[in-house]
């Protein structure tokens, strides 16, 4: 579990309970002692106000007045959010657009410049469109968690992306692309990049992708890309 899940389950805990103890919380997120008070400390850093009773065996207690909703959000977050909308309105099933787009904005400007910056340079690469008919969506499967954080690092850092690819067939292959768009044909998701072993654009169905790694150290610019009609970029 990495430091920012961690701190998350104990803000959803202090929250539930009203209040716990260390050992509680240790024992709850499979830490230590002393990783939980680090994780405390670095809560309370960020603004949430968490008292203590004294003694090694205190209590804690998270005032739920400090608790700001969009205090811990990350790029990736909200960018999941947005893209999650941006799918829905595309095949039609959100019947209340309006009221999402107006909570995305607060969302948006809630968070600090440099936030909203990248945000807004990954949404320059989200496409969205309808899925035509004929196409088979049959095999359609889970994506990896792992993806969203690796296109960020991609994207925003313009470096190249491995991972392995399995295709319609099955058979499976490692590619390390160009990340220049993200398609959103409802249900299915592509990851658009530009392959150097077959100088080409190829898409890549993300359901199909595992273990993404972003390559340190590499670099690519930015391609055009031409879509088909009815594909707009979703800004």
């Amino acid at each position: 579990m990495t430091p920012r899940h961690r701190q998350d389950s104990i803000l959803r805990i202090l929250r539930r309970r009203g209040s716990t103890t260390v050992r509680a919380l240790a024992h709850d997120v499979s830490a230590s002692r002393r990783t939980i008070l680090r994780d405390i400390a670095a809560l309370r850093d960020e603004g949430y106000v968490i008292h203590a009773d004294p003694g090694r065996g205190g209590g804690l207690c998270l005032d739920i007045g400090s608790v700001r909703a969009t205090a811990r959000l990350s790029v990736t977050e909200v960018f999941a959010l947005v893209i999650s909308v941006a799918s829905m309105k595309a095949a039609g099933q959100l019947p209340f657009s309006g009221l999402a787009d107006s909570g995305l904005a607060k969302i948006e400007r809630s968070l600090p410049a440099d936030k909203i910056r990248d945000l807004r340079r990954f949404l320059d690469c989200l496409y969205v469109g309808r899925l035509a008919p004929q196409v088979d969506i049959s095999d359609l499967g889970p994506m990896d968690p792992a993806l969203l954080p690796a296109f960020e690092t991609a994207f925003l850092d313009r470096v190249l992306l491995a991972f392995r690819y399995r295709d319609a067939k099955g058979a499976t292959s490692t590619r390390r692309v160009e990340p220049q768009a993200i398609l959103v044909l409802p249900p299915l998701w592509y990851l658009v990049a530009w392959d150097p072993d077959r100088a080409a654009v190829r898409h890549f169905r993300m359901d199909r992708i595992s273990a993404p790694d972003c390559i340190e150290g590499t670099r690519f610019q930015k391609r055009h890309v031409t879509f088909d009609d009815g594909v707009r970029p979703l800004r």
